[in-house]
């Protein structure tokens, strides 16, 4: 054979090679991908481009190129570009208290964010738990852009949103009077909180809440609910100490069997989702019921009060119907059953609310608005 055709022939078989070998990445890149898209369910954010742009580490407010990732696969922000974003974390800036500590409103160049801050020393163990929960991500869960580990403070960056909390449109107690939320509006909140938690369940291995409750319910401007902290009491538990917390010694929200057993499982969040639904119904903090104190349970106390005139929040007077209201409340018993093995699985929890949202759309739609109504007073359940 001449030497020109075993040249012909030994590049044809180079570029063959070559050829192959770059399909080859294309289809581990696609598989990439696709596996990462796995991870996620829903559209993961009201604004997946702003979750990426985030992800990507985005322009610093400092004017410094921040490196694409952190050292485990979150955002890590620096302390000269928070203290910028939050004035210094001025008590302007302050939104409120958690578990984790003190919450900050923060202004960056990439969007507005809110910043939880609490008293610790840097450890890798900090920043690979948030790294893991950084990675979840669904339309109902408030989203983990990132932290900072800097000058004797940890702290955590979560997307922020504008409506905060169901409590300020729900029992706010301040001056200006809370939104008057429909029963419809309660039902779609509901189901919104029930699919964060029931995402959270379904990861393998399931992630328990464990610090479910009201406040940690948040709503963005169409008023569509995303769960906060899925994964900080985790992370707590990892770290030396639980930084400073306003919260109540009582905690009307924590299943009565974890007290005992010190177990939290994923009942244990059912139970607390029970008494969330119990606050939309009454529109009262379940805190403030005249039940502590005495023997009496919060399972007890309901239904003791099913025929009371103000079980039901007065506010919601015309806008659903007995049969909504009814099945509502017997869901809201369910999810407070004891043994906690009787209690519905937060799948099961968002089926029944499904069900009961688009009957009550149907009935009030094909009624009329606030002709559908239920006489407060009477009697709930035969």
């Amino acid at each position: 054979m001449s030497k020109p055709i075993v040249t012909i022939i030994g590049g044809a078989a180079g570029a063959i090679v070559f050829f192959a070998a770059v399909l080859g990445l294309v289809w581990l890149c696609k598989f990439h991908c696709r596996k990462l898209s796995n991870k996620n369910s829903e559209t993961g954010s009201s604004d997946p481009s702003a979750l990426a742009e985030w992800n990507r580490g985005g322009p610093s407010s400092s004017g410094v190129a921040q490196p694409p990732f952190g050292p485990v696969g979150a955002r890590q922000f620096r302390m000269e570009e928070l203290e910028k974003a939050t004035k210094h974390f001025n008590e302007s800036n302050l939104i409120g208290y958690g578990s984790f500590g003190s919450v900050y409103k923060g202004f960056l160049h990439d969007g507005t964010v809110a910043v939880k801050r609490r008293a610790g020393a840097p450890g890798q163990e900090f920043a690979e738990e948030v790294a893991s929960v950084s990675e979840i991500h669904h339309r109902n869960l408030v989203t983990l852009l990132g932290y900072c580990q800097e000058s004797g403070y940890q702290m955590l960056v979560f997307e922020y949103l504008p409506n905060g909390s169901v409590c300020n449109h729900l029992y706010d107690t301040r001056k200006d009077p809370p939104t008057k939320l429909e029963f419809k509006q309660r039902i779609s909140i509901a189901l919104g909180a029930a699919k964060g938690l029931c995402h959270l369940h379904g990861l393998k291995p399931p992630m328990v809440h464990r610090n479910f409750k009201t406040a940690n319910v948040l709503v963005d401007e169409e008023f569509i609910a995303k769960v906060a902290d899925a994964g900080v009491s985790k992370l707590l538990e990892k770290i030396e100490e639980a930084g400073p917390s306003r919260a109540s010694s009582v905690n009307v929200f924590q299943d009565p069997e974890v007290g005992t057993s010190g177990f939290a499982s994923e009942m244990s969040d059912v139970y607390s989702f029970g008494v969330f639904l119990l606050e939309l119904v009454t529109g009262q903090e379940a805190l403030r019921n005249e039940i502590l104190g005495s023997n009496e349970s919060l399972v007890q106390w309901v239904e003791s009060r099913l025929s009371i005139n103000n079980f039901v929040d007065h506010r919601l007077s015309g806008s659903f119907t007995m049969e909504g209201m009814r099945d509502l409340i017997r869901l809201t018993l369910q999810c407070m059953s004891f043994p906690g093995k009787r209690r519905p699985k937060m799948a099961t929890v968002v089926l029944e609310l499904e069900r009961i949202q688009e009957k009550e759309m149907a009935i009030t739609t094909v009624m009329g608005e606030g002709t559908a109504t239920i006489t407060l007073g009477s009697q709930l359940f035969s």
